[in-house]
């Protein structure tokens, strides 16, 4: 009996882990993406015209490293499972959910069966199969591609392909996220990709098909990609599920977004996505344009590189640093009251949310005499703190094209310096701030002291990938170095019990640790917005991507 309930949990659990209201009642409550007519008999589709940030490193999606790549990868390829807007699992390449009623999911929760659509054709006309899925686990695993992340896809000791439509998953223990990880919109989601196309390469780090991925199953397919100016994908009329409703998606590589903004303006522009927060007071009141709010897992943070021999190993220097950031006057100042301070990663709407943890209040006494404590002394001629002859200072690193981390960082150098802390700012373009190690990551290679930047996890509280020691980078998104055998106890507890009570009680304790090491300080909880045109109908992102849905969009 006791598996029995283990079993249904997986699904039953993970479907209710987000907030039903969340960015489906923001975004209704100003008509934003409505639901589209039925086409009138002979209407031309439209082109919907899309504005990111920074250009792609490459369009492979089993090299994604961030939110914008998502968005884009799911134009064209499919995963086994997306998510609906309130979080609940639902069947892409996969027929059905597997449970434990259907028979998907084994009684002691180590098996987990798909059967796939039968209809799923890949551009060239090969079928979708069971290899491809088995294929790109396999190519997730192997340590010569540059995969940023394989959390989640470690805990399957083998994949089964008995038919063509038919994968089963052995795990190695016990995983609860798995529904929602295994090809799903997990914090790292990865779309199945053409086995019949890229199984023939030693790696997919440096082949044609990252630059031109001409073989898909989504909803859209690629037709160019003219860097760091756009890339244009045409609707796939073969796509199982009809003719989508947009003719063509065009994605603008726009680094500034005052010009995003006056492209909205004039109309050559349908979609800001993921606009900073600074925007706010320029777009809230544009005609023909609406916000889009999607609340999400997620949050605004200051990383901190913890790793032994690094500056911010020491804890009075990390404490000194919490105690120097002012949440409430950035929240205020620099997103307009848009958002609220966070308290630790779970967001305040999810059901492992603890609030009880210690905090750290701006304090800039209690900053420098952290310091104090630690040896350091003021220097007489402005107050910057020595030790060994050599004043505090910390590289902080963020990406050039976030207006409002741009100013965030300045903000926070104010702060810092104030506790006698002189931050070095540095700006990177998102395409190596985020890229993969082999590829300059600087995130992935350590090359920073603090780190400016956000997360978007996935529709689970599963938090292990950036705080488990399996994945300090460059093997995973564990940033800041951080391992503490306290959290792998609670994580191991978090990620092998299926029961919520249990996981709960884990996910405080993880909270509890976070707040006590400090690997990063969490500054607000992400709260999406998207300026987009009051023509352009179907958009219900879900927690995780905004595309999950485009064969439904029109314009």
């Amino acid at each position: 009996m006791k598996h029995f309930v283990v079993a249904v949990l997986i699904v039953s659990m993970l479907a209710g882990c987000t907030k039903t209201g969340g960015g489906a009642t923001a975004v209704n409550s100003l008509s934003c993406g409505a639901p589209a007519d039925p086409p009138a008999a002979g209407a031309t589709r439209g082109t919907l015209r899309i504005s990111i940030q920074q250009d792609l490193k490459n369009l492979n999606p089993l090299l994604s490293s961030n939110t914008t790549d998502g968005m884009i990868m799911f134009l064209a390829f499919l995963p086994l499972l997306h998510a609906n807007p309130k979080g609940e699992p639902v069947p892409s390449l996969a027929a059905e959910v597997p449970t434990l009623e259907n028979g998907g999911i084994s009684k002691d929760g180590l098996t987990i069966t798909y059967h796939l659509r039968k209809n799923v054709k890949w551009t060239d006309g090969v079928p979708v199969t069971s290899k491809d899925v088995k294929w790109s686990w396999q190519a997730i695993m192997s340590n010569g591609n540059n995969i940023i992340s394989r959390h989640g896809y470690d805990y399957v000791k083998s994949v089964d392909t008995p038919d063509a439509y038919t994968v089963i998953v052995h795990l190695k223990r016990k995983f609860s996220p798995i529904i929602n990880t295994f090809f799903a919109d997990s914090d790292q989601p990865y779309p199945v990709v053409p086995a019949h196309v890229l199984s023939k390469y030693p790696n997919i780090n440096q082949i044609a098909f990252n630059a031109a991925p001409t073989v898909s199953d989504g909803p859209f397919k690629f037709v160019q990609w003219a860097h760091g100016d756009h890339i244009t994908y045409v609707a796939n009329d073969n796509f199982f599920m009809g003719k989508p409703g947009l003719a063509k998606i065009i994605v603008k590589i726009v680094p500034d977004e005052n010009t995003m903004r006056a492209m909205l303006q004039t109309h050559s522009l349908d979609w800001m996505f993921e606009a900073s927060l600074s925007n706010y007071p320029q777009v809230k009141n544009i005609p023909g344009v609406c916000l889009a709010w999607v609340d999400v897992n997620g949050y605004e943070d200051v990383q901190l590189n913890v790793q032994k021999g690094q500056t911010l190993y020491d804890m009075h220097v990390r404490r000194a640093v919490a105690y120097a950031i002012d949440k409430k006057r950035i929240v205020d100042t620099l997103t307009f009251g848009q958002t609220r301070v966070a308290v630790e990663d779970q967001p305040f709407w999810m059901w492992s949310f603890y609030p009880d943890v210690q905090t750290y209040p701006p304090n800039i006494a209690a900053a420098r005499k952290e310091l104090t404590d630690d040896g350091y002394t003021p220097r007489a001629t402005d107050g910057i703190m020595m030790k060994n002859g050599q004043p505090l200072t910390l590289t902080m690193v963020s990406n050039n094209s976030n207006v409002t981390r741009r100013k965030s960082s300045i903000e926070m150098q104010q702060m810092l310096h104030q506790a006698g802390i002189i931050a070095d700012i540095k700006y990177y373009p998102g395409d190596i701030l985020f890229a993969p190690v082999g590829e300059g990551g600087i995130l992935q290679g350590g090359k920073f002291d603090l780190s400016l930047a956000g997360w978007y996890a996935g529709i689970d509280p599963d938090d292990a990938s950036e705080y488990t020691c399996a994945n300090v980078a460059p093997k995973g998104y564990n940033y800041s170095r951080y391992c503490n055998k306290d959290m792998e106890a609670a994580q191991i507890t978090a990620l092998n019990n299926y029961d919520r009570p249990t996981r709960k009680a884990a996910y405080e304790k993880i909270q509890t640790y976070l707040a006590r090491d400090l690997p990063e300080i969490f500054v607000y909880d992400q709260r999406a917005m998207h300026p987009i045109s009051v023509n352009f109908k179907g958009f219900a992102p879900n927690p995780v991507t905004e595309s999950w849905n485009a064969y439904q969009w029109s314009i």
